[in-house]
């Protein structure tokens, strides 16, 4: 099979969508598939692999750019497979560009089969400025666009179901859910874990992580909740991991300076090194301001490693979660109950590893990036 992978970002560029193409791009070529990367041109020429041939033509999005595309596009063979990974602020025009949806439309009209996979649906409206409830209402016109253009839809969670298919219009259409795997495969090196947990942990003390790209609701989440937890008369210590880390601590110990000698953040980190840094953690602190779901790749990351988790459920949050054992839940709205459940968790081994173990094999059943492969080649063979 051949496919045509449609991305607003792919590697070095910097991005979940990135990673995440990459990691579909190098699962479907290891199954003996073609995949061929439509993206914009990066700093530097992007370089093709084995079963992986990366087009840099996409530019801006522009008219033009889509010009040059279908020339090239049409030297293959029909029907042409268009797997388009959607997020609508990825494509440019400040995120309202209505022509690309138009130009997937006619694609499908004249023989393409496109699929989207939905990580991100659209604003909502009412939860900023008139600008922005604005921009929602021209998303949603390129949701129509785009589901009659799709012949499937596929989901980073369940909820875009709900979201998106009223503007299918009554149009029949198959909607999947195909949840994000982890981007950070896991190193066995007990001495580089033994080695972090010795700089950051305060002698004997718990190392609590937290990793993402600390965005501004969880930012929030985290100055409510930390200095709480770093406020107990324990000597635990906190570890900010990935890009932003380090603005996240400026902020947290700007507000809280008796804190400072206690958190820790590493900026940006490779994978090798991501990865040691979270098997070194005793717990991983994840809240996020719609609750934990499938779409979280920091969650995704920690469950891969065995890491214990605690997070928020919220109005996005799948009903596995609670009934897999796999986190520690606590409510989005009761912050003190996010730290007290993370305090529980420090004081009780057991019940760490029983989370530990829950996560490695929830992860293993319906997350592992085999799944998401099989369930994109068995819908095309």
């Amino acid at each position: 099979m051949m496919w045509h992978l449609i991305t607003p970002e792919y590697p070095p560029q910097p991005g979940g969508v990135s990673d995440y193409t990459q990691m579909v791009a190098n699962g479907l070529a290891a199954a003996g598939d073609e995949v061929r990367i439509w993206c914009p041109r990066a700093e530097r020429e992007l370089t093709s692999s084995d079963g992986i041939v990366v087009h840099q033509e996409l530019g801006r999005f522009t008219r033009s750019d889509l010009r040059v595309v279908d020339r090239i596009l049409n030297q293959f063979e029909e029907p042409r497979r268009l797997l388009v990974q959607w997020v609508p602020h990825g494509y440019g025009y400040r995120s309202m560009n209505l022509g690309f949806c138009f130009w997937l439309w006619r694609r499908a009209r004249q023989g393409d089969k496109v699929e989207i996979m939905v990580h991100e649906p659209f604003l909502s409206f009412r939860e900023g400025s008139w600008k922005q409830s604005g921009v929602a209402t021209v998303h949603r016109l390129m949701t129509i666009v785009l589901l009659r253009a799709a012949s499937r839809v596929w989901m980073s969670i369940p909820a875009w179901e709900a979201q998106w298919r009223p503007y299918a219009l009554g149009r029949s259409l198959k909607f999947t859910w195909l949840p994000v795997a982890s981007n950070i495969p896991v190193v066995d090196s007990p001495d580089g874990v033994r080695a972090i947990r010795a700089r950051y942990s305060n002698g004997a003390g718990a190392l609590v992580g937290h990793f993402g790209s600390c965005d501004r609701h969880i930012t929030e989440l985290l100055l409510s909740s930390v200095p709480a937890l770093m406020q107990n008369g324990k000597p635990q210590a906190m570890l900010l991991l990935g890009r932003g880390s380090d603005l996240m601590r400026e902020q947290l110990i700007r507000q809280y300076p008796e804190i400072a000698n206690r958190v820790h953040a590493t900026g940006e980190l490779n994978a090798r090194d991501l990865s040691l840094h979270l098997s070194a953690c005793d717990v991983m602190l994840q809240p996020y301001i719609d609750g934990v779901s499938s779409r979280r790749t920091s969650t995704m990351v920690a469950l891969a490693h065995g890491v214990p988790v605690v997070t928020t459920s919220g109005k996005l949050t799948e009903p596995l979660w609670a009934g897999s054992e796999a986190v520690a839940l606590a409510p989005v709205e009761d912050l003190s109950g996010l730290v007290q459940t993370t305090q529980r968790l420090l004081r009780d081994a057991a019940a760490r590893r029983r989370i530990s173990a829950a996560a490695k094999s929830l992860y293993a059943e319906r997350f592992d990036i085999g799944h998401v492969i099989a369930g994109l080649r068995e819908t095309n063979l």
